[in-house]
């Protein structure tokens, strides 16, 4: 248990944490909090470009053949819409990133817009796992620095290597 090692890799080595001091197990648990805050928000970035990514092959697929001259809103900001029309449904121009935009027919912006989806549910599910393996390992050094705080008030004789 006081030895800690996620998947076993070439450049990984295992940590016996019963051989750290407090310090350098304090040290290690910070900087695992950091990590998992930076993959929290990491998490929650992807889970917005997907819900967006999403959105927008959805309101691809409500587009119908009788729409076309048709009055809708379009929107300009997340929350400004202005009337316009919709001159060719089978044509769109979609937003790939950074400020750049690419004429595509209506079934390969929706097929972009699916792949992009996948691609950061792959994503969120690669941290996921990076996330639970790291909380795992927190929650070892945790329970490490416990018992050298116990050792350390004279409740729980040393154990010896």
């Amino acid at each position: 248990m006081s030895t800690i090692s996620t998947t076993e890799q070439p450049q990984m080595q295992q940590i016996d944490l019963m051989k750290l001091n407090l310090q350098q197990l304090t040290q290690l648990k910070n900087q695992l909090d950091q990590e998992l805050t930076i993959f929290q928000d990491s998490l929650q970035t992807l889970k917005m470009a997907k819900g967006k990514f999403g959105a927008s092959k959805d309101a691809l697929e409500q587009f119908k053949e009788g729409d076309s001259k048709k009055t809708t809103l379009i929107p300009l900001t997340g929350s400004m819409y202005v009337p316009g029309r919709i001159k060719d449904i089978d044509n769109v121009i979609i937003d790939i990133g950074t400020g750049y935009y690419v004429e595509k027919d209506r079934d390969s912006a929706k097929d972009y817009f699916k792949r992009k989806v996948d691609f950061v549910s792959e994503q969120i599910d690669k941290i996921e796992v990076l996330g639970f393996e790291k909380s795992q390992i927190r929650d070892a050094i945790c329970e490490v620095m416990t018992i050298k705080i116990q050792q350390l008030k004279g409740s729980i004789p040393a154990q010896e290597s």
